[in-house]
């Protein structure tokens, strides 16, 4: 599997609403920085996983059991596969972006899986991006976490509820925005169709200390970090009228 290149933004929730952070390898407490080791974490503490984009199938053992793309039972190395690997702070709510302009996800397979363990290996569901009609560009995903231990990772949909009446995306499955994927630059259109995934966490840490960032998320769920800091990059959402 290929590396993609990444950007990180961390957002910190103050009293006072929200305020940059650090963006480069969060905490130092946390010293595992492979997707495919185990680690338990305290709030604060760096956490590095993965995404694996590829087929909807190539995750899956005979076609029925969803496994890690750290399983060695997937071939997803010799497969036409990409990886990204991302190391945000925990209990953050924090902005993920893959720059699209020059990789299309729908050109190695379409599907991504978040993923981060082997002994404790979690992974979410294969959530759908693109094909070559339409593009996903916003995601949120949530890591749940039991006494520091990484327990599930799962995409969070809003049904469409963002992009309700706007007649420049298609509402697929009744569970995500989509553009048409010739609108994308690169693709014959103009607009910035790069991959957008807001994290958000939930549990408790090694301490038992609880996880809120995800209660955050849901209390903003009329937004996202793009529409809150249109000025990180001239996106699909600003371009849009900030709708997300």
């Amino acid at each position: 599997m290929q590396t993609l290149t990444l950007l990180l933004l961390a957002l910190t929730i103050t009293s006072g609403g929200f305020s940059r952070a650090a963006a480069a390898l969060g905490g130092n407490t946390n010293t595992v920085y492979s997707p495919c080791s185990d680690t338990r974490i305290q709030r604060s503490d760096g956490f590095t996983f993965g995404i694996a984009f590829s087929s909807r199938a190539s995750f899956f053992m005979n076609q029925t059991v969803l496994l890690s793309p750290c399983d060695r039972r997937l071939t997803l190395a010799a497969m036409n596969s990409q990886l990204s690997v991302f190391r945000p702070k925990i209990d953050e709510i924090s902005l993920l972006s893959i720059n699209t302009s020059s990789f299309f996800p729908d050109n190695y397979g379409g599907y991504m899986v978040a993923f981060a363990g082997r002994k404790y290996a979690a992974r979410s569901p294969p959530a759908f991006i693109a094909n070559s009609t339409y593009t996903v560009t916003s995601f949120t995903l949530v890591m749940e976490f039991q006494k520091g231990r990484l327990q599930n990772l799962f995409w969070k949909r809003d049904g469409c509820a963002s992009c309700k009446g706007n007649s420049n995306f298609v509402c697929l499955n009744k569970q995500d925005c989509a553009i048409r994927t010739p609108s994308c630059k690169g693709r014959g259109g103009t607009v910035d169709c790069s991959l957008g995934i807001q994290l958000a966490f939930s549990g408790t840490d090694k301490h038992l200390a609880v996880l809120n960032s995800w209660y955050e998320v849901e209390n903003m769920k009329q937004y996202s970090l793009y529409g809150l800091y249109s000025n990180l990059k001239s996106s699909l959402t600003s371009q849009f009228n900030n709708f997300f």
